[in-house]
């Protein structure tokens, strides 16, 4: 596919707090006029900065505080964003609370697709563990037994995911399962992605784990492994601060990056992308530019080996009682 220059994208300034709010209107053409300045007082890109190129299907980057929006690529398009409705699933566990809670591990719970944590019927974890691998390592196991300890069985979380997003003023979305897998009747659009995104942004628990750059998770049985995290940017930037990972066949591969410098942050949502590798290109992008970071910036952000272990040290969790191995985001 040819790389489609963004270059023009509207800016929206938006009071709902903490959803996002993007005018339903046609996306702009690639040979629009710029930009028009919004009144507000957060910083935007120089004036200099070229939009990224992208050859993702859909895109929105948007300022994490004010929701104004600096990118834009055919965010009303309805389709399939994988593991990155798992941000929904946490958002709406989260704000369910009494997160030490026990939860029963059940048979069901371990008979989905990778990738997986490697659960066992009758296994007990809390809530918060099993959320904090949810957000890590996007265990699909891990995804229904929340929902189903949530709501009851998938079915009843997939009604409570479609009324939240009704709450959050998505208009363009529908949840058939709390991980993202494969269903004909599931999808959402990179609007409405945008503003779970922003809402899980805005929950200090979710907002707190999505930064882990790896877990230690203590399973039942005594087993304690290591889980790097799915998003491989928090490994190689320190101004990106976490959010979600995703990828099916059919969805593409997917990102909701957020990153955070000198008092900006923005998030990105990346959808429908062809290839892996970029996937990451495309996240680095969009952050650089919506955190105006110059190239000489960018360059010293660039995490080495050692910088990344000494994060890693700070930006980790233990979590104990469950965990196993598996993959696909």
């Amino acid at each position: 596919m040819i790389p489609i220059t963004l270059r023009i994208w509207i800016i929206v300034t938006f009071t709902v707090v903490p959803s996002l709010v993007i005018a339903q209107q046609p996306s702009p053409s690639p040979t629009a006029s710029p930009v028009q300045e919004a009144s507000v007082s957060f910083p935007t890109p120089a004036p200099e900065a070229m939009p990224p190129m992208l050859t993702a299907k859909a895109a929105v980057l948007f300022d994490a505080h004010t929701g104004k929006v600096l990118l834009r690529h055919n965010e009303n398009e309805p389709r399939q964003v994988a593991s990155t409705q798992k941000l929904l699933t946490a958002l709406i566990v989260a704000e369910s609370g009494d997160l030490d809670k026990k939860v029963v591990i059940d048979k069901s719970d371990t008979m989905v697709l990778p990738t997986k944590l490697g659960l066992h019927a009758g296994e007990t974890y809390t809530r918060q563990g099993l959320l904090v691998a949810l957000l890590v390592k996007s265990a699909n196991d891990v995804a229904v037994a929340l929902a189903r300890d949530n709501a009851g069985s998938v079915a009843a979380f997939a009604e409570k995911m479609n009324r939240r997003m009704a709450e959050l003023k998505g208009t363009s979305s529908h949840f058939e399962n709390p991980n993202g897998l494969p269903c004909d009747t599931q999808y959402s659009t990179a609007r409405d992605m945008a503003i779970v995104a922003r809402a899980a942004y805005a929950n200090p628990i979710v907002h707190d784990i999505v930064h882990y750059r790896t877990i230690s998770f203590k399973f039942n049985s005594g087993k304690t492994v290591i889980i790097p995290n799915t998003n491989h940017l928090l490994r190689d930037y320190s101004f990106c601060n976490g959010m979600k990972t995703g990828y099916t066949e059919k969805a593409g591969h997917c990102l909701i990056a957020s990153g955070s410098w000198r008092g900006r942050e923005v998030i990105a949502v990346i959808l429908g992308e062809p290839a892996r590798s970029k996937i990451w290109k495309d996240g680095q992008s969009l952050l650089v530019y919506g955190l105006g970071l110059t190239p000489e910036e960018v360059a010293a952000s660039r995490l080495t080996k050692a910088a990344v272990a000494k994060k890693v040290k700070k930006s980790s969790s233990t979590v104990s009682g469950r965990r196993k191995h598996t993959r696909r985001t």
